[in-house]
Order: structure tokens, then sequence, then C-alpha cells
């Protein structure tokens, strides 16, 4: 790998000569551009407005224009002789735990590596500290023209800078969420971490690929063999309205499970198909047997007893001989003595 940085990490008294090494790399499809007319190439010419002649590079500086209109020229002597002590020393600040940096502060990661063999076991002490400790240490470092916070953290065995932005540098998110009073139902909650569940069953990073430099690849190898651009098929729109939340989840659970099968099956919480429907309202199911329940009632108070026009004290007891079986039985075999009590008696 090719060093980005050479300075010193400097932890208490103890002092590690290190290397900084890029530790992520983008892949993309190098494009550039050409003139549309005709493909010819287009190239961006460095020009000076006094000179109205284009210079090399060699003569290139960097200038800062003040608000009144001078411009102050800065050369490369000049930022590297910027009295700045992170410019090759990276000097340990504090250890804190991981949680306390918001990750939204994160930028590039870079390896860390030693300068030479003297370096191994400081390199090795303050690794093993941070993996006991379950901390990270936090830095400051200058990097070409631009000091930044940092973090020291392991990575399979290796320490790891990441640079981070200033805490001043994040945006405050005040008026982007939704800030109407919104209330998510139990029921909703539960088929949400339900869908999160069948979702995250199985689930590898590593399987995740760039389907965009994909697709792009296709269309620049079909152009070159001069044959038809391959077209994606159209798929349906996502609706932008969901009237019925529950629904919606309910559909997206079983599509989850369709589309992947090597997965266990998440049933659908207890319970959250025949709760409320997503406006506050009864469910289907439980609306009718509602109506049912007060038209039979309506029906017995006009007739004076049981929905279907009977007494209620007969409709009653056949309901009660026909529940429990003995009772029937208790019943005839009173009858039977009531009856061959009342025989007479034959004279004697």
């Amino acid at each position: 790998m090719q060093t980005t940085w050479k300075g010193t990490i400097s932890f208490g008294l103890v002092s590690i000569p290190v290397h900084l090494y890029s530790a992520t790399k983008e892949h993309d499809v190098p494009l550039h551009q050409v003139h549309a007319k005709d493909g010819g190439r287009v190239r961006m010419k460095r020009y000076c407005e006094r000179e109205e002649k284009e210079v090399p590079y060699a003569e290139i500086a960097k200038g800062y224009e003040s608000p009144d209109g001078r411009t102050v020229t800065l050369t490369e002597d000049d930022l590297a002789d910027l009295p700045l002590p992170s410019k090759k020393i990276i000097d340990v600040l504090a250890f804190v735990d991981e949680g306390e940096i918001d990750p939204l502060m994160f930028s590039k990661a870079y390896y860390v590596g030693v300068a030479d063999k003297a370096a191994s076991k400081p390199y090795a002490l303050l690794r093993d500290a941070l993996v006991e400790s379950g901390q990270i240490a936090v830095t400051k470092i200058a990097l070409r023209t631009r000091e930044s916070p940092a973090v020291l953290r392991v990575h399979d065995g290796t320490l790891v800078l990441q640079t981070c932005i200033w805490p001043d540098e994040v945006r405050p998110a005040a008026g982007i969420a939704p800030e109407e009073d919104v209330t998510v139902r139990p029921q909703e909650l539960r088929m949400a971490r339900s869908l999160m569940t069948t979702l995250s069953e199985d689930f590898d990073l590593d399987q995740l690929h760039d389907d965009y430099q994909q697709a792009l690849q296709q269309v620049i190898e079909a152009r070159l063999q001069g044959v038809e651009v391959p077209h994606e098929e159209e798929t349906g729109e996502a609706p932008d309205n969901v009237i019925d939340l529950m629904e919606a989840l309910r559909s997206s659970l079983r599509q989850a499970q369709d589309a992947h099968p090597g997965r266990g099956r998440e049933e659908a919480p207890a319970g959250a198909a025949e709760e409320d429907g997503a406006d506050g309202a009864p469910a289907p199911r439980k609306r009718a047997a509602a109506k049912r329940t007060t038209d039979a009632g309506r029906a017995a108070g006009e007739t004076g007893g049981t929905a279907t026009g009977k007494p209620a004290g007969k409709a009653a007891g056949r309901t009660t001989a026909r529940k429990g079986a003995p009772a029937k039985k208790t019943t005839t075999a009173k009858k039977t003595t009531t009856r061959k009590s009342a025989t007479p008696r034959k004279a004697s």
C-alpha cells in the first residue's frame, strides 16, 4: 500500500512512529467529459486571467481572496511550515466509549502501521489496551490542508485511525422529522418488528454488490459491440400515500418471506390480524360479530324471549340440556320415580 502520512502517535510519554495507509477504496467506472457531437475529448486547461494564457501546473499555487478583494498567495512552503502540533503528531487526548461518538461524525479511515520494528511493542500495548477496555482513543491530526479530530480503534487486530468532522460541522436535524403528534399503535409496532426479523435472518453484508456499476458496465459493453443497450423492466411505483398501515406491513412481511424462501417464515404477531384497523375503527370481523350480536339482542327484545321468538325459559332449558347430557338423564330418572310412586297399591 502507498503511505499516506508519516508521523508519531503520542500516548502519554510513549511515542509510536507510524505510517498511515488508506483503508478504503471506491470502485467505479472511470468516465470523462467528451463533446457530445463528435466524441472529442474535452480537457480543462489552467488559464491565467491576467496574462490571458495557459499556465503549467508547476506554477500553480493556492490563494485566498479577502472580502475587500485583496488576494493572498500561499506557497507549498507556507503550508508545510504551519505552526501546528498535529502536523506530525497524533496526540491521544482521551479515551471514551465508542457510543459517545456519533457515527454521523465519522469520515475517512486509515490503517495504522509501524514505521520500524522498535515501534512494535508500544503499538501492541496501545492496541491491546483498547481491546481490553472496549474504548476508543480521541486524537487530532493534520492531513494535507485540514486538521480534524480523529479516533483510534481496533479492526481485525490492526489500529485504525478514523478522521471525523468537527461537532459544529454537523447540521441540526430540527424540522426534518414529522412535527405533528403521531401515535404508533402496539400491533403496528409488533408487525414492524416481525418484518425486521424476517429481513434480518441470515443477512450477509458481503453478498451486497453495486448494481449501478454493473448496469453501467453492461451499457458500455453494448455500445462497444454495437448492439442494443439492455433495458431494465419497468416496475410499478411505490404508493406515496399509505392508507392502511397494518395491511401494508402484512403485505411487506409476505413479500419478504416469498423473496427469501430459505429464511424462517415469521408468523404475524398473535392478535395483529384481529386488531383494529389503521384508522382506529374495528376490524371487519369484529364489526360483523358486533352487528350479529346487536341484531340478535334487538330481536329478543321485540319478541319477549330469544331471537327465535320463543319463550326464553323453554329455550334456555333446552340449551342447558343440550350442553350437559347428564342433566337430561337425571330429569328422566326423576320423572320415572314420580310415576312409580304415584301408582296406587293393591289391597292385600
